[in-house]
C-alpha cells in the first residue's frame, strides 16, 4: 500500500510539474502576417501567379515607386507619374518565406528584360522588389544573384526602397477569375476569359517557360 501511494504521490507532482511548465511557458504564438511588394509586368498575373502559392493569405494589385499620391490606372498608364504597375501579396511567413517568394518570383518573369514584360512595353511594367528593411534587402541580392547564375544572364530587375502602395480600383482586382462581362476583340466575354485570352498572347508563359524551362512555377 506504502509504494502504491508513493507512485501516486509521484504521479500527481509529475502532472503538477508539467502543468505549472505549461501555465508559464504558453505554445508559441503564431508570427503575425508579412507583406511582400513586386513588380512584375501586368500585375493582373502576378496576382493570379501569386495567390496560387500556399501561405500566401491575398494579393491586391496596385501601384507603388511613383511621385503622385493615389494615381488612377489611366494616369499610370498614360506614363509621367513613374509609378510600377505591383502587387502587395500578404503571407504567412509560417508557411512559406519571403526568400521562397522571391525564388519563385524571379522565375515567374523575365528578369533579363529592361523595356517591360512580354507585350507590355514601358516603364510601367519594369520589373522590381521592394524592400523594408535590411533583412528583406539582403534576401533579395542573394536571389537575384541566384537568379542571375542560373540563368547565365543579367538580371535587370531593380531593388528598391518600399514607399507607398496604392491599391487598384476594384475593377482590376482579382481579374483572373472575374465573372463580369467585358467587350473585347473576341466579343463579349467574362473577366476571367478575357485575361486567359491576354495572357496567351502576351506570350508570358511561353516566353518564361523558354527562359526558366523546369524551374517555371506558373506554366501550365
Amino acid at each position: 500500500m506504502t509504494q502504491t501511494l508513493q507512485t501516486i504521490k509521484t504521479l500527481i507532482l509529475a502532472i503538477a510539474i508539467v502543468l505549472g511548465f505549461a501555465s508559464h511557458h504558453p505554445g508559441a504564438k503564431a508570427a503575425p502576417n508579412e507583406t511582400a511588394v513586386f513588380a512584375g509586368g501586368c500585375f493582373w498575373c502576378v496576382e493570379s501567379d501569386f495567390e496560387q502559392v500556399p501561405g500566401v493569405k491575398r494579393a491586391v494589385s496596385g501601384f507603388t515607386g511613383g511621385t503622385v499620391a493615389n494615381p488612377t490606372y489611366k494616369q499610370v498608364s498614360n506614363g509621367g507619374t513613374g509609378h510600377f504597375e505591383a502587387v502587395k501579396i500578404t503571407y504567412d511567413p509560417d508557411k512559406v518565406s519571403y526568400e521562397t517568394l522571391l525564388h519563385l518570383f524571379f522565375r515567374s518573369i523575365d528578369p533579363t528584360d529592361p523595356g517591360g514584360q512580354f507585350c507590355d512595353r514601358g516603364d510601367t511594367y519594369r520589373t522590381a522588389i521592394f524592400v523594408s528593411n535590411p533583412a528583406e534587402q539582403a534576401i533579395a541580392e542573394q536571389e537575384r544573384m541566384a537568379a542571375q547564375a542560373a540563368l547565365g544572364k543579367k538580371i535587370v530587375t531593380q531593388i528598391l526602397p518600399a514607399g507607398p502602395f496604392y491599391d487598384a480600383d476594384s475593377y482590376h482586382q482579382d481579374y483572373y477569375k472575374q465573372t463580369t462581362l467585358v467587350l473585347t476583340r473576341f466579343g463579349p466575354k467574362s473577366k476571367a476569359e478575357a485575361y486567359k485570352k491576354y495572357r496567351d498572347a502576351c506570350g508570358r508563359d511561353k516566353r518564361v517557360k523558354a527562359l526558366w524551362g523546369a524551374e517555371a512555377p506558373f506554366v501550365h
